[in-house]
């Protein structure tokens, strides 16, 4: 999209809060979000413009400056993918209601499609959190992005475990990429950023309104292959995200919990409605056949690994001799999250084992 195009389509996204499909009538009837803002009020209302919103875009013509709100943004540095460009998630370009933009904060340009959403309830036990937690990162070292909401309580323990294990995390917020929500979360909101990404579909400056989560979970689960879910109540929000999956066409899972506990109703429920059971984190991997075990030596040979130069380097650094992660990754120049993946894999084949301290060794054999 052409930068003056742009300009007019945040400028009326930021009025209207239009989904992709409105904009894509408003462009289509008009020629162009420049016109579309310039229309005459007779003209948008024959076209039937957003219900409640004319008015308020008539009263914006007056005071904004739609060329000055895009530098606004831009000297702010988010960046913005609109579901006319190119790098627009195709992960979510193939929903039915998609986000028109997404603002995104961070370092990392693309969002890798090769994710799971971990999500549960705001307020959970320990042995919700240390799930959650553990999850996240054996899922981060297995190679995927974690994606959740920020939140209090399993969202943000999903977001400190992909970061422990050195992945990369996404955060979509319910509100603009400018308001960090809860204010507690801000160190994590700056720690997000500097290896994965914040985004949201929400005009900077939205505040964090109860109407906006039930929005954004859709997001969710679409930048997702599948969901976890780690503890939620009956009525939970994390069970929106479910839903969406489901409508989406992702993976549902569900780690099971006490019956006699109501943080637990809401997953347990899901496992009784088809949501796939997790006891450990190979319950997942085995879902993209990241887990294939030989039924006799419970180790696969790496004639069936999907062998790379760098796994070779890593496979001639590990002998018989214990060896730690901090001197392969020094040895490897391999960052440490692309590190622990290839570990994971190796140590799920039986090719090497994890001894205590982080130190590595290669099975005999193998």
């Amino acid at each position: 999209m052409k930068e003056e195009e742009l300009a007019y389509f945040l400028a009326i996204h930021a009025v209207t809060f239009a989904g992709a499909r409105k904009m894509q009538e408003l462009k289509d009837y008009f020629g162009g979000f420049r016109e579309v803002w310039e229309a005459e009020a007779g003209e948008l209302k024959a076209f039937r413009f957003l219900p409640g919103k004319l008015d308020a875009l008539l009263a914006a013509r007056k005071t904004l400056d739609p060329l000055a709100y895009r530098e606004v943004l831009y000297s702010k540095g988010y960046s913005i993918r609109t579901i006319f460009d190119k790098t627009y998630p195709e992960a979510l370009r193939s929903l039915y209601d998609p986000p028109a933009v997404l603002y995104g904060w961070g370092k990392v340009e693309t969002i890798d499609q090769q994710a799971i959403a971990v999500v549960g309830a705001r307020k959970p036990s320990p042995y919700g959190r240390q799930i959650a937690r553990s999850m996240a990162t054996d899922l981060a070292r297995a190679g995927f992005w974690i994606v959740s909401g920020m939140a209090r309580g399993i969202d943000t323990e999903a977001h400190l475990g992909a970061l422990e294990a050195g992945g990369r995390t996404v955060a979509v917020l319910g509100s603009g990429i400018d308001v960090v929500y809860p204010r507690e979360n801000k160190g994590l909101y700056s720690r997000i950023a500097e290896t994965g990404v914040v985004v949201s579909e929400f005009p900077p400056g939205t505040p964090p309104e109860p109407k906006n989560f039930p929005i954004r979970n859709r997001i969710i689960s679409g930048l997702s292959k599948g969901v976890l879910v780690v503890e939620a109540r009956v009525k939970s929000g994390a069970l929106i995200t479910a839903d969406w999956a489901l409508d989406q066409g992702r993976d549902v899972f569900a780690v099971p919990g006490p019956i006699t506990s109501r943080l637990s109703q809401g997953t347990n429920n899901l496992i009784k409605q088809g949501a796939k059971l997790v006891t450990t984190v190979e319950d997942i991997l085995e879902e993209y056949q990241l887990v294939l075990k030989d039924t006799e030596t419970g180790a696969l040979p790496l004639g069936d690994l999907d062998r790379s130069s760098e796994f070779d380097m890593v496979l001639d650094l590990l002998g018989t001799e214990p060896v730690h992660l901090d001197q392969l990754v020094r040895l490897s120049g391999l960052t440490p999250g692309q590190l622990s993946g290839m570990l994971l894999e190796l140590q799920i084949r039986g090719i090497i084992e994890v001894l205590p301290g982080n130190y590595f060794i290669r099975l005999r054999g193998s």
